[in-house]
């Protein structure tokens, strides 16, 4: 197994005030705008944007935690499973412009279930896509983000390994796995 290390802690705090900066150069002062973090893995990149922007705007800017489970096109094709997270968005999504957040963008169809999901809060003015992660060349569906910290070249052998501090890791890491066959 090869291991390549992607982003470290101070890596991903640069990266993730430069996407704040693009943020707030684009949304007028966040006053229709909020922030939805995909779960699971989503939710922890979410927060970290959010503190940074309310550390840097001053502003509150509502955030939420959107669930895919029931959405998704594999649901009843596993063998194992799926266990769903909390949906939590605590305001109406009605006219407003939503900013999409997960940790890694691969195949696409996390995001299209989530656009799904997103539906049953209300219809959103518009909806932007920022990851930490861009997983080039993997695409099944046409979803491109608009917002991304890093943009990698991989193949479907190799997978994005993202290990979070609140999540129990010792340190933030973002990790390019191959498995040697």
């Amino acid at each position: 197994m090869e291991k390549i290390l992607l982003f470290n802690g101070q890596l991903l705090d640069i990266t993730i005030t430069r996407l704040c900066q693009q943020l707030i150069e684009n949304h007028d002062n966040f006053a229709d705008s909020v922030l939805i973090g995909m779960q699971p893995r989503g939710r922890f990149f979410a927060d970290r944007i959010k503190r940074k922007l309310d550390e840097i705007t001053q502003l509150k800017i509502p955030i939420g935690y959107l669930d895919t489970t029931f959405y998704r096109d594999d649901f009843r094709r596993r063998e194992q499973p799926l266990m769903p997270s909390e949906n939590r968005i605590p305001f109406l999504v009605e006219k407003k412009n939503v900013i999409l957040i997960d940790d890694v963008l691969f195949t696409g169809r996390t995001v299209r279930a989530a656009l799904s999901a997103l539906n049953e809060f209300g219809r959103a003015k518009q909806i932007e896509l920022l990851v930490l992660i861009d997983r080039k060349y993997s695409r099944d569906l046409p979803i491109q983000p608009d917002y991304v910290g890093r943009a990698v070249n991989t193949i479907q052998s190799q997978r994005v390994h993202v290990e979070w501090s609140e999540q129990g890791s010792a340190e933030d890491n973002i990790w390019l796995i191959t498995e040697n066959n």
